[in-house]
């Protein structure tokens, strides 16, 4: 009897040697669609750049700053260690506290998960250019006169988040503000308090 290669008695009709050519063919197709992908990466970004360090420039509270970094490095690092601005704290370092809570684009971010050279082009907002020890901004006011901070750590994220939160919601609900405020931590438990300078100056144009 002629044979197929095809072992008897199998439902399923597959050889050894059948799932090894599939698995050589799936595996060169992965590898080509892979291929496409780094090509359209490449295209994107007007080719691959790194691991050197290359000159990059920032819009951060108005006024231009230039750097020259490795592309590795986060928003964060480049405020805290190369311009200057340590206002952002780097607690966690994994995007789950808010202490390094900036504005990009008018939304809030964490720089510490966003590359530098991703924050190029944009509008980056930090806690320097909020205002002034003699002249507080109306949220930092509101944060004194509500007792909101403790320590102070995580104040100048909070304040940068609940800015961003106010321009996008004039008028919030205290649910709204809960849910709103929800990325960024506080150790020492000072959450009534923030939401009351949130209320505060909620429909005042803070």
């Amino acid at each position: 009897m002629e044979s197929d290669g095809k072992k008897p008695g199998r439902g399923s009709g597959w050889s050894r040697r059948d799932f090894l050519q599939g698995s050589a063919a799936g595996a060169l197709a992965t590898g080509l669609v892979a291929d496409g992908l780094t090509t359209e990466a490449e295209a994107a970004s007007g080719g691959l750049v790194g691991p050197d360090p290359l000159p990059m420039s920032f819009r951060i509270n108005g006024r231009a700053h230039t750097a020259t970094l490795e592309p590795r490095v986060t928003l964060l690092d480049a405020l805290r260690n190369h311009l200057d601005l340590t206002g952002a704290k780097k607690v966690c370092d994994r995007a789950t506290c808010g202490a390094c809570t900036v504005i990009v684009d008018g939304k809030p971010a964490y720089a510490c998960s966003m590359l530098a050279i991703e924050a190029q082009g944009s509008d980056i907002q930090t806690i320097e250019g909020l205002g002034t020890p003699d002249n507080l901004h109306p949220l930092q006011a509101a944060f004194v006169e509500n007792d909101a901070q403790q320590c102070g750590f995580c104040t100048p994220g909070f304040v940068m988040a609940c800015k961003a939160f106010v321009d996008a919601h004039p008028n919030p609900s205290p649910q709204d503000v809960a849910e709103g405020l929800g990325g960024n931590l506080c150790r020492c438990g000072t959450y009534m308090g923030i939401r009351n300078a949130v209320k505060a100056v909620a429909g005042k144009g803070a």
